[in-house]
């Protein structure tokens, strides 16, 4: 495990995994919403985003986190990645981190609500096309994914 991914919706905990994975593996930990999105929530645009990522998997050892739905280019960084996690917690779940957390757009709202329906089955096509030699793991419950941080403390 050298590239990692994290990926799923909104409030599911990918940025609380990154820290807790990078602290046992030594992993440097990038949060992506923090340089995919611009003041006044803007997006950056596509091509820019698509050569950002390309920067920052050139490097041998990292994990990346953040899933930005209809705005990602996720193929770029699937290529790259040897391991992929996805947190596929339920929507009353990251609903309320998400509540608690900050105040967001509807267009994030939407996006949450239809995650399982919408970006999940683009997501697994998207996982089983770049990243078919990946080692994917799903984990929809907080005890998974405290069995898969304890793994990866062994």
């Amino acid at each position: 495990m050298k590239r990692v991914m994290i990926l799923g919706r909104g409030g599911a905990g990918k940025s609380t995994l990154a820290r807790q994975l990078g602290d046992i593996t030594g992993l440097p930990v990038i949060e992506l919403d923090k340089l995919f999105w611009r003041r006044g929530c803007l997006a950056t645009p596509r091509d820019e985003w698509t050569e950002m990522q390309r920067t920052l998997i050139e490097e041998e050892r990292w994990i990346l986190d953040g899933d930005l739905g209809q705005y990602d280019a996720i193929e770029v960084r699937l290529g790259a990645a040897d391991t992929v996690v996805l947190l596929d917690l339920s929507f009353v779940r990251c609903a309320w981190r998400a509540f608690r957390k900050s105040r967001e757009h509807a267009d994030f709202w939407r996006w949450l609500l239809l995650y399982r329906l919408q970006s999940r089955p683009l997501l697994m096509k998207a996982i089983a096309k770049y990243s078919p030699r990946a080692d994917l793991r799903v984990l929809g419950t907080h005890q998974e994914v405290r069995r898969f941080l304890e793994d990866c403390s062994k």
